[in-house]
């Protein structure tokens, strides 16, 4: 690795995100220029023919050695994304409620409640697409891997928990990566509510099968969205009381990104109010690690109480910690 980017034998990769192997005809001449140098300074025909020899019978273990060392080095670059609690709504059986036994909850659209509820969540639309990667699978993407999504909706409730949608189960789903490690919902732009930078909650497992196990969790943690998106999101219609709750915010003063500013959870995104937001994060996983991030007690929060209270201030006394 140099300052201007990753280099073999002095010269920049025009392909850095492939193996030395896979720079292109150009490359591989100008690496084939280097080794008749060398075969000069060994000695002429002799050494070429030693050095033929040699390589005639490497090649494939050349290959291999440079494939494991990029995908070392790919994997020595990421950073595992930060555990959080799943805060005091996950509806993932931790904390009463449990949605992930349902029938419905395997869907992209997260907007709409599904089974017997049919409320449809209202806010600028917000499509979030999450990339699994295996730290120790050398950063490879974590193809099949479960993902459990849940955010609240554009007044600051979240379904099955807050006053007036506890009957509803909308902006929650489950999705399964593909052969990228990619999952992608289709949802609202969330509220900003007291307390809390806005956020997306998710839970990563293995497999389907053991999206009911909270156990077998791999990562619980949450996608942080950019504040100037969330300024010019908060002055349309329908986000009036994001606008007050996010100036008294920062990602560093927030009681989750605050340790480190969500500088690994915060979301490239783009787009606009009229034709919507597109937000993409890299969910970097160390398999062979037990996740930190714990359950949190019910309480507090921006519905207050264990489950009611309309999205807005908590009760007096709520502790900082529901604020999840």
């Amino acid at each position: 690795m140099t300052p201007e980017g990753p280099a073999y034998q002095g010269r920049l990769l025009p392909h850095p995100e492939e193996e030395v192997v896979d720079q292109g005809l150009g490359f591989d001449l100008g690496t084939l220029h280097s080794r008749r140098r060398i075969l000069g300074l060994l000695g002429g025909v002799g050494g070429m023919a030693a050095l033929a020899a040699c390589g005639s019978d490497s090649t494939s273990a050349n290959r291999t050695s440079a494939s494991a060392s990029s995908s070392a080095s790919a994997a020595s670059s990421l950073t595992e994304i930060p555990d959080e609690t799943n805060g005091p709504y996950p509806a993932d059986g931790t904390n009463g409620v449990d949605v992930l036994d349902k029938d419905g909850i395997v869907r992209q659209d997260i907007r709409s409640s599904f089974g017997d509820a049919g409320a449809t969540a209202q806010g600028i639309p917000f499509t979030f697409e999450l990339t699994v990667l295996d730290i120790v699978g050398g950063g490879e993407p974590m193809a099949g891997a479960a993902v459990y999504a849940w955010q609240c909706d554009r007044d600051g409730k979240y379904s099955l928990y807050s006053e007036g949608v506890e009957s509803e189960n909308y902006l929650r789903g489950v999705q399964v990566s593909d052969s990228q490690g990619r999952v992608t919902f289709i949802s609202v732009f969330p509220a900003c509510y007291p307390g809390r930078w806005p956020h997306v909650h998710f839970e990563v497992y293995p497999d389907l099968g053991s999206v009911t196990d909270y156990d077998k969790r791999l990562s619980t943690s949450q996608l942080a969205v950019p504040k100037k998106v969330c300024d010019t999101v908060f002055a349309t219609a329908g986000y009036e009381s994001s606008v007050a709750n996010l100036a008294q915010l920062t990602l560093k003063t927030d009681n989750v990104f605050g340790d480190d500013g969500g500088v690994h959870q915060l979301a490239a995104t783009t787009g606009s109010p009229e034709a919507g937001y597109t937000a993409s994060l890299t969910v970097p996983i160390d398999t062979s690690t037990e996740p930190t991030g714990v359950s949190a007690p019910g309480g507090g929060g921006p519905e207050g109480g264990s489950g009611g209270g309309p999205g807005g201030q908590p009760p007096s006394g709520a502790p900082a910690g529901g604020q999840q």
